[in-house]
């Protein structure tokens, strides 16, 4: 009689855990990072269908830092702020390009890499400056960096014959490729890093648009959120981590936080 109340009293004391032990790890916050999908070397799709990239090592690693649950979620380009007012996502982290008119949007961390905005053309193309661009069908992603470098440029959009946008920068690269368009305005980092892994036979022109940094992109007013990530990534570039993620990627530390 003495055993079975032992018994029931332990088997109590397990079921009155076990509810808690369950709501603390589904309580644990998520961590949701925006991304194209299909941006390499920053966020991509492998041949296993896992997503992969130099931006979602850092935010994966920002994440365990921060004692939440990592979530890699591709988004449309286009779509990102409605993704982030919607609160589908945490953050906008990309290649996100920080300029001017988007400061007043969102809530910025510190840059944390260089980057610039450069023409790609085919390796036997006659296009060897911007002033060559003339007349020809150049080729952007929409709502992206290079989208806006180009239209920073207003005499240079206007000698184009047309500007072409499309969806990503591997469509772009394949109207490119397939002589529909004459040129491409997009990341140079993306640009080269496709360029190495494709072999497709495309250069990168010695004159660029625009220089540039990436940030990572929050709600406007989520400052605790923000400064949580860049504690996180300020902690990553003390001590190596962030120097041993871009040796990864790129074969050198090309990150800027630190420094």
């Amino acid at each position: 009689m003495k055993l079975t109340k032992v018994f029931a009293a332990c088997l109590t004391a397990v079921m009155l855990v076990m509810p808690l032990t369950s709501c603390g790890k589904s309580a644990q916050q998520k961590f949701v990072v925006g991304f194209d999908k299909e941006f390499p070397p920053m966020g991509f799709v492998e041949k296993d269908g896992s997503y992969a990239g130099f931006d979602l090592d850092l935010a994966q690693e920002c994440a365990k830092r921060m004692g939440m649950e990592y979530v890699a979620q591709p988004i449309a380009w286009d779509s990102k702020d409605q993704e982030l007012k919607s609160g589908n996502i945490s953050c906008i982290w990309n290649g996100f390009t920080i300029t001017d008119e988007r400061k007043d949007a969102y809530e910025w961390s510190t840059p944390y890499m260089k980057n610039q905005q450069v023409v790609v053309v085919k390796n036997d193309s006659t296009v060897k400056t911007l002033a060559d661009l003339a007349g020809l069908k150049v080729c952007v992603q929409k709502d992206s960096s290079g989208l806006a470098a180009v239209e920073g440029k207003a005499d240079l959009k206007a000698s184009f014959k047309e500007l072409v946008q499309v969806d990503s920068y591997l469509n772009a690269m394949m109207e490119l490729e397939s002589g529909s368009v004459d040129a491409i305005v997009m990341d140079e980092i993306v640009a080269r890093y496709q360029i190495q892994t494709s072999g497709k036979a495309f250069k990168v022109l010695d004159e660029a648009i625009s220089a540039e940094e990436y940030g990572i992109g929050f709600l406007k007013g989520n400052t605790q959120l923000r400064d949580k990530v860049q504690k996180a990534l300020e902690d990553m570039a003390k001590d190596g981590t962030l120097a041993k993620i871009s040796n990864k990627w790129f074969g050198a530390d090309v990150t800027t936080i630190g420094k």
